[in-house]
């Protein structure tokens, strides 16, 4: 986590959530995180391939020219980025991860904004749903942010944070004689996304599928 917004908000959010897999919605409170607000966004995850923005801050909205809530987050990727968020929001809500992702917008003109991406779990009881807050920050401020709207925008890293060192259903279970290996797209060097294993296949030596993780027998050994 490069920008002081990134690291501001996830301490935050790992206060609040006080060793559950997420806080509450209920639980943020604006006047918290005032400084941050501008650059920090709640989406609503339906299912990993239906996300929308249900809140987004002026200055997130301003870089895009546009008000965000209500529009689809994966929305502006190509392919694979696109089909590397899927699996992203999947890590996140399914088994309590949390991402830093570093993106670069991109304008019509061929401008580009270099940003750092930060996606964590919100819990909300008893509507069957997850939700992720998060925040998208420039790491640099060009005279033309917020006169040429960011159309596009391309994945160039991506890291999953384990906030207690490992996904949250293994927490409960015997993990002795497990090794787990997630099924989410590499990056090459260059941070172009290379094609996620199908979910549909067993590898060969894998116990079983566990959601889009693989399980192995003896891993620790």
């Amino acid at each position: 986590m490069k920008h002081g917004v990134t690291q501001t908000l996830y301490n935050y959010w790992d206060e609040l959530r006080n060793g559950r897999p997420a806080p509450n919605r209920s639980e943020i409170d604006p006047g918290s995180i005032r400084g941050l607000l501008g650059d920090t966004f709640i989406l609503e995850v339906s299912n990993p391939n239906a996300v929308r923005y249900r809140l987004a801050g002026t200055r997130l909205c301003s870089a895009h020219c546009r008000e965000l809530k209500g529009r689809n987050f994966l929305r502006g990727w190509n392919d694979k980025d696109r089909e590397a968020l899927v699996s992203l929001v999947a890590a996140i809500t399914e088994d309590a991860a949390a991402a830093v992702v570093g993106i670069s917008g991109h304008t019509e003109r061929g401008q580009t904004l270099p940003m750092e991406m930060l996606l964590l779990p919100l819990n909300v009881p008893g509507e069957g749903r997850v939700r992720v807050l998060g925040c998208s920050t420039p790491m640099e401020r060009p005279y033309w942010l917020g006169l040429h709207p960011i159309l596009k925008q391309s994945i160039t890293s991506l890291r999953l944070v384990w906030p207690d060192e490992r996904p949250f259903f293994l927490n409960n279970q015997d993990t002795d004689n497990l090794s787990v290996n997630r099924v989410l797209p590499r990056f090459t060097a260059e941070g172009i996304p290379l094609s996620a294993t199908p979910v549909s296949q067993i590898p060969q030596g894998a116990e079983k599928r566990v959601g889009h993780l693989t399980v192995y027998q003896g891993g620790k050994a």
